[in-house]
């Protein structure tokens, strides 16, 4: 065999020429490929939503067989799918985003916990029945005849679903339980007209829109301030996180137990505020008990800072995200199957009930639902709430997590409609006005002691400011058009539904 090797200078150099050509020409492809793959990417979860949808329509379609009502159900399904999907998408980040953002789990371990808590809360927790008019929002008289309800239920979904979708594109963390109500409340105008509407409910409704952010955001402040004086500005830093952090664990064990009691367990316990007080109380004693060694063993050895003190409220930040996860997914699956049940219940007895019973292939159905939008869709809105709107760390996360279960358990016992993504996001906006307000006064305390610096223009103020604005404005108009918005989606589509299937 001839030698192949050379010494011509030529040769050799055009054989590199060609390597290199080679090697660009295969770089330009990579490229192409990696562009590829990313444009595809949100399509490969279009994608596998698509097809549970389809999955879901075919389930009903077995359920029901060939009764006169099954293109309804089947119908029905496909919204209440596409529903159940939009609310994993949008409000479970309120639940897993301040964790993710204090960094005290990863994006992908948030997604385990609160899909496994969310599917648990639906199907061990959840509701055995449904109101059929969500909230009272539209009298019942207004859709007594089957096949209204049924239309008024399918385009409540529909716009529902709708609007979140939008709102979950837009980044804005909505509340679903409002844009079913405005769905609800949109057909039923479209339906029998404005008296149809119960207006003091809807206006209770619209109290909350304010009310929740703020209590929320009040009580999470009250907290960060709590520990900072208590623990973070104390000599000993140590020594006060031994004595404070078994209390709070406490406070968040008793203020847990009370918010499942009240609102997580339906389906294995009904009881009354008194009796989830005391169950709150008993819960508190034992986390106390069990954490003070924990603490102590865990601070053993830990320097004096602040940075050593984030170390402490981990666990209890990762524990209250899935226990917020667990009662989400046991209250707000109703906001994806309610309106589906209502429909099932109807093609199957031909009777309109004030309340109808969940069966066990709907309730499957916004459970599994929920987790494939969360997996699919989540992670956007869970950084957004974690980290977009001011810095969190374990502290400050703790503190939204406790204020969220407190400003229900206050609302649940003054009888006031409240939204859990309202509180969540409250509390955030809460724990930076906070921080914003108390950097500002130690900054003039500061410059009191020490000769005036120079001034600071306003651009570069704005530039510190430890709250963005642009999040804030933005998730406000979402949450003021929220009810409209869903309500005018539902009008339209009722008006659809009844021209395609009247």
């Amino acid at each position: 065999m001839a030698d192949r090797t050379t010494n011509d200078p030529a040769q050799v150099s055009g054989n590199d020429y060609q390597w290199k050509t080679l090697d660009k020409d295969l770089n330009r492809v990579s490229r192409v490929e990696y562009a590829t793959m990313y444009v595809s990417r949100p399509m490969v979860g279009i994608g596998i939503s698509l097809a549970f949808i389809v999955l879901t329509t075919l389930a009903a379609a077995l359920v029901m067989g060939h009764s006169s009502g099954t293109l309804f159900v089947v119908a029905g399904a496909a919204f209440g799918a596409y529903m159940a999907l939009n609310i994993g998408a949008n409000d479970v980040a309120n639940n897993m985003g301040p964790a993710v953002g204090a960094r005290a789990l990863s994006m992908a371990g948030a997604i385990a916990i609160a899909a496994v808590c969310e599917s648990a809360g639906a199907l061990l927790a959840g509701g055995d029945v449904v109101a059929t008019i969500s909230k009272d929002i539209i009298t019942p008289e207004a859709v007594a005849a089957p096949r209204v309800l049924t239309w008024a239920m399918m385009a409540a979904l529909l716009a529902a679903a709708l609007w979140v979708n939008i709102a979950t594109w837009i980044g804005a963390p909505v509340s679903t339980t409002h844009s079913v109500v405005g769905g609800v409340m949109g057909a039923g105008v479209a339906a029998a007209g404005l008296s149809a509407v119960n207006w003091p409910t809807l206006g209770a409704i619209a109290a909350s829109w304010l009310i929740s952010p703020v209590m929320g955001g009040a009580i999470a402040a009250a907290l960060l301030a709590f520990i900072k004086k208590r623990i973070t500005y104390q000599d000993d830093k140590i020594t006060a996180a031994r004595r404070w952090v078994p209390i709070l664990i406490g406070l968040m064990a008793g203020t847990f137990a009370t918010y499942l009691a009240m609102k997580g367990l339906k389906r294995v316990i009904s009881v009354d505020l008194s009796v989830a007080l005391l169950i709150g109380l008993g819960s508190a004693v034992v986390a106390y008990a069990l954490s003070v060694p924990l603490i102590r063993r865990q601070s053993e050895g830990m320097e004096n800072r602040v940075r050593s003190l984030k170390q402490l409220f981990g666990l209890p930040l990762v524990l209250s995200a899935a226990l917020l996860s667990f009662a989400h997914g046991a209250n707000d699956v109703a906001n994806a199957v309610g309106p589906l049940a209502a429909i099932v219940s109807v093609q199957q007895s031909g009777l309109v009930f004030g309340e109808v019973p969940i069966p066990v292939w709907v309730m499957v159905i916004g459970a599994l639902g929920i987790s494939f939008g969360l997996m699919l869709f989540g992670p956007r809105l869970i950084r957004m709430v974690g980290s977009q709107i001011t810095k969190l760390n374990p502290m400050r996360a703790y503190c939204v997590a406790l204020s969220a279960a407190v400003t229900v358990i206050v609302a649940s016992a003054l009888g006031l409609p409240v939204s859990s993504t309202h509180i969540a996001v409250g509390g955030i906006f809460g724990v930076g006005f906070y921080r914003e307000w108390h950097a500002e006064r130690r900054a003039r305390q500061a410059s009191q002691q020490r000769p005036p610096a120079k001034r600071i223009a306003r651009e570069e103020r704005q530039r510190r400011k430890l709250v963005r604005r642009s999040h804030f404005m933005s998730i406000v108009a979402a949450w003021v058009v929220t009810v409209p918005a869903a309500a005018i989606l539902s009008a339209l589509s009722y008006l659809g539904l009844r021209a395609i299937f009247g």
